[in-house]
């Protein structure tokens, strides 16, 4: 059987000294909790979406509980996942009121023809499945609050000013199961101020979200306009065909800054079991278990 294997991100931009312990722990515990699973026979598919519904729930990340506000001061949720083996996939965008937008898109994968659902029918898909719905003011921390007051009618705001110290957490998890196969998952509650039904690049394939038993499997954070432009996880994935996982990421970084002028970073995953991980921003958050199964969270590549 091949080693498991399994890597989660926390966003990746200029995490504050008082925000470097939280990141940590919040990563760390998503490894520390799935990891066993993985070992004990679990789907790579399975262990990607439960370490990812661990960080929608952590109200450190921009993902599930602690998401960003929209212009209109709502939360929308984006999220997918992919399965290495058969590539299928399963996507919702600009989705409201659910705590786990992963296990939505999960669903749609497995229960539905299709790869993609959003908002009012994402919703209405999740409610037809019996996901639980929560009020918008369970995904909404005082933190997110006071930032939305902050930059909503600041005429000067960008997008591009998410990399100074401000919040920029979107969540995602690769792993390698002991079938020697593949699964990626990536979650976010997008860009603050954002406007209504903006839909960045985690819900779309290879841009934040990308697995293929052939190759490997990739999550990407960052600026999803500037990550979609070049297909970060896609292309990471395939320059695992010439080169070793480390410098596959840090090639697929180097594309997104210099075609795009693009800000971010991307874990992965060869079918062997070896990771790559890169980010051009200060610093990432991000997990793994090393060969001996000890468990290495990290703030730089």
């Amino acid at each position: 059987m091949p080693r498991v294997a399994l890597i989660v991100h926390g966003g990746a931009w200029s995490i504050p000294a008082e925000l470097e312990n939280a990141h940590l722990e919040g990563v760390r515990r998503a490894v520390t909790d799935t990891l066993p699973k993985l070992q004990d026979g679990c789907s790579a598919l399975d262990a990607v979406q439960a370490a990812v519904e661990i960080l929608e729930d952590d109200p450190t990340f921009d993902a599930g509980r602690g998401s960003f506000l929209n212009a209109a001061g709502e939360v929308e949720l984006d999220a997918m996942i992919m399965d290495g083996a058969t590539l299928r996939l399963g996507a919702v965008a600009a989705i409201q009121n659910i705590l786990h937008p992963i296990a939505v898109a999960r669903l749609v994968m497995e229960c539905t023809e299709h790869c993609l659902l959003v908002g009012s029918g994402a919703l209405a898909f999740a409610r037809s499945v019996g996901i639980h719905e929560v009020a918008a003011r369970e995904l909404v921390t005082a933190r997110e609050l006071a930032f939305y007051e902050k930059v909503r009618d600041d005429p000067s705001y960008t997008a591009s000013q998410l990399f100074e110290p401000a919040p920029m957490d979107t969540v995602g998890a690769v792993a390698l199961d002991q079938q020697g196969n593949l699964a990626a998952a990536t979650s976010t509650g997008g860009i603050p101020r954002k406007l209504p039904g903006r839909v960045g690049d985690s819900p779309l394939v290879g841009a934040g979200t990308y697995a293929d038993n052939e190759c490997g499997a990739a999550s990407a954070t960052g600026l999803g306009e500037a990550i979609m432009k070049v297909l970060l996880t896609k292309t990471a994935c395939d320059s695992l065909a010439h080169c070793l996982p480390m410098d596959a990421a840090r090639q697929a970084v180097q594309v997104l800054q210099r075609r795009a002028s693009g800000m971010g970073g991307v874990i992965l995953i060869d079918r062997a079991g070896n990771y790559g991980f890169a980010h051009n921003t200060s610093r990432m958050a991000f997990a793994y278990s090393d060969p001996d199964g000890e468990i290495v969270a990290r703030l730089q590549a």
